[in-house]
């Protein structure tokens, strides 16, 4: 499955990139359109290349059989609950209880009347990620994330219902591999809200790996627990000329961070403590990526990688190496782009750093 994942992100590299973005310089097309594959370097580890860590997250296999349910009225009987109802109907819980104002512990009345919210509802399995789940209908993750309200650490549950977007336009079982990856596109906040994998109700997410430690590749990635608060400040993760500021550059364009010019290869260090959250290169335009959760929402990431020295769910320290910058993705020089999200949303990487002498 991770090769025709692979084989649907290079079909559709246009589409990863954000509308209206600026991250730096002109992007460097290549001829074929291919975008560099990049391997977690395994001799952080102490491992040959083939003990190397796992990819951060592969796409698991989704069967797009989204059960559609059109709108009605239910009569609360005597005995119900909420997940019963929701069975009963084919709709999510959480969208039963959004609909009709209900609020925990959730209490309904025999003769109540519920609106069921109608539309086309995926049943997760486990070990499904959002993001899986959005590309195999072809649908933007975020999208998902709005309308079911999912709200942080974004773990699924095995048996969750999902409300897909009512702009599916067909059923994904009647168009090919490379038509859904066409419609499908990927950013930042997509992998936070959605590369964690689905558990069981009763199954925690796991605890984050020490950094120092070798690490045992498994067969499906473990939800990971993020930090619980945000202790101390940013440093710079690298020295160098700025190429490109944050903030609006004309024509529309914005920068979410700092793009900083370095030579390839100079080591990317952590701006702060905090666990890594993503590691790999599904993002075309950033190339080698790595996002560091820090705690209380703050989110660091480090795009233009050439090497990827991390893998998801270790515990970084504040100044550890996680990666060599180099000119992955669309860039034409070797450069490391910086962005600090705070809940999500960019925040001026200059406002929250040291400043330089």
């Amino acid at each position: 499955m991770r090769k025709i994942a692979i084989f649907c992100l290079v079909l559709s590299v246009s589409a990863c990139i954000p509308p209206g973005r600026d991250y730096g310089l002109s992007r460097n097309e290549a001829a074929n359109g291919a975008v560099p594959r990049l391997e977690t370097d395994a001799s952080v580890f102490g491992q040959s290349p083939a003990d190397a860590p796992p990819p951060t997250w592969a796409a698991q296999s989704v069967t797009p059989n989204a059960m559609a349910i059109a709108d009605s009225v239910y009569i609360v009987k005597a005995g119900d609950t909420l997940g019963g109802i929701a069975n009963k109907t084919g709709a999510s819980s959480q969208i039963i209880s959004a609909a009709n104002g209900l609020t925990a512990p959730y209490v309904i009345k025999p003769g109540q009347q519920l609106t069921i919210t109608g539309g086309r509802y995926h049943w997760v399995n486990g070990g499904e990620t959002g993001i899986a789940i959005a590309r195999a209908y072809g649908v933007p993750w975020r999208e998902v994330v709005a309308l079911n309200g999912l709200e942080e650490p974004f773990i699924l549950r095995v048996g969750e219902k999902l409300l897909l977007p009512a702009a599916t336009p067909v059923d994904p079982k009647q168009i090919s591999i490379e038509q859904r990856a066409a419609a499908f596109d990927l950013d930042i906040d997509d992998i936070v809200t959605g590369s964690q994998p689905a558990l069981a109700e009763n199954k925690g997410a796991a605890e984050p790996s020490d950094w120092r430690k070798a690490i045992t590749p498994t067969k499906a990635p473990a939800a990971i627990v993020a930090p619980a608060a945000f202790a101390g400040r940013f440093n710079w993760p690298v020295d160098g000329k700025l190429i490109s500021s944050f903030g609006g550059k004309g024509g529309g364009k914005v920068n979410d961070g700092l793009n900083i010019g370095v030579a390839k290869g100079t080591p990317i260090r952590a701006a702060a403590a905090g666990v890594v959250a993503y590691s790999g290169d599904e993002i075309g335009v950033f190339g080698g990526l790595i996002l560091l959760n820090h705690g209380d929402g703050w989110v660091t990431a480090y795009g233009h990688a050439d090497k990827l020295n991390v893998t998801r769910g270790q515990k970084i320290n504040a100044g550890d190496i996680i990666g060599l910058a180099g000119d992955s993705g669309y860039v034409q020089e070797p450069q490391l782009h910086f962005e600090i999200r705070k809940n999500r949303k960019p925040v001026n990487p200059v406002s929250h750093l040291p400043k330089r002498t």
